[in-house]
């Protein structure tokens, strides 16, 4: 069993009553899971067709934000970013131009620099994404694209063929690293540039 909170410090604060899920049981639903958070959102959030924007959050130019999202205070979206499938940012965070973002949860103070994909995961706060990293979500390559994750020596199966990462609070990735699916990153994790993370090795390779 993975505890988010053993990686992100703060994500029951926000996300009460999902202590039993698995990331990507959270990741896999949060569409659902963010159109239940709008209407509990204050009158600071300017709300149109199931997409939440803060007052103090900046969109720029040329900006797609599909329904639903979630954008909170202080964020900066920068110009041409793209969003789908349901996003969720928390304060402060600083999304570059022409990043992609799906299904995703990204919390406080976090940046993610420019030309960066983040799909199906869960980012911590004070996380800081380099320009051009990836964190993928899907094995196009393998004829067997089940996604599986590492977790305390033990390879735990998630029956979806759809999961990026968990990366944990004050982690840093460096510029055009990528993150495999099902990628487990502890606090405080540091990717150097250019690297590929490949926590389980399917046995077809």
């Amino acid at each position: 069993m993975i505890i988010i909170k053993h990686y992100i410090e703060d994500f029951f604060t926000t996300f009460k009553g999902f202590e039993d899920f698995q990331p990507w049981e959270i990741t896999n639903d949060l569409k659902r899971i963010i159109e239940n958070i709008i209407p509990t959102l204050n009158e600071d959030y300017v709300i149109t067709d199931q997409v939440a924007i803060h007052k103090s959050a900046i969109i720029e130019e040329g900006v797609t934000l599909k329904n639903p999202a979630i954008i909170s205070a202080n964020c900066y979206v920068g110009a041409h970013a793209y969003f789908r499938e349901g996003v969720y940012l928390e304060e402060n965070v600083r999304i570059g131009p022409g990043c992609e973002i799906k299904n995703s949860i990204i919390f406080s103070n976090t940046a993610i620099a420019h030309f960066n994909y983040i799909g199906n995961s869960i980012i911590g706060k004070n996380v800081n994404f380099e320009a051009g990293s990836i964190a993928a979500n899907h094995y196009n390559e393998r004829e067997n694209k089940k996604i599986s994750v590492l977790h305390d020596s033990q390879i735990i199966e998630t029956h979806s063929e759809k999961f990026g990462s968990l990366v944990g609070d004050h982690s840093k990735i460096g510029a055009n690293a990528v993150l495999s699916p099902g990628t487990l990153l502890i606090r405080k994790s540091i990717v150097k540039r250019l690297e590929l993370i490949e926590q389980v090795v399917p046995k077809e390779q």
